[in-house]
């Protein structure tokens, strides 16, 4: 019985406080309603439509795309080995500048062949820029 009663006045309580805030914000809203009411009744002064020069528009400039580097295929790397030098490279030395398998060499080899970016030199596995 005594618990109901405490909650019964903690109630009451928050009830008051309540009442007292919703009082203060009736307050606050007629203050804003005559304040706004007094600036409708107020009449704007009319303004001079006045002739404005129109500004030229600026164009934003764009900077150019910036170009992306395009990697170096296998191939452009052994035909590259092989244009620097002047007596021309083995295979065996390709492998050594390019890192690549043996197998792989001997493909981009002959597909410069048929392009006709190399040819053989005089020793056999000797290959000079066409």
């Amino acid at each position: 019985m005594k618990k109901m009663l405490t909650d019964v006045k903690a109630v009451t309580r928050d009830l008051k406080k309540l009442t007292q805030k919703t009082e203060k914000l009736a307050k606050e809203i007629e203050k804003v309603s005559k304040a706004a009411a007094k600036q409708k009744a107020k009449p704007k002064a009319a303004k001079k439509p006045t002739a404005k020069k129109a500004a030229p528009k600026k164009v934003a400039k764009r900077k150019p795309a910036a170009r992306k580097a395009k990697k170096k295929t296998a191939t452009d790397t052994v035909l590259a080995a092989i244009t620097r030098s002047k007596k021309g490279q083995t295979t065996a030395t390709l492998a050594k500048k390019t890192g690549f398998k043996d197998n792989n060499i001997r493909a981009i080899l002959s597909r410069l062949k048929k392009q006709g970016k190399i040819k053989a030199g005089d020793k056999k596995g000797l290959y000079v820029k066409a």
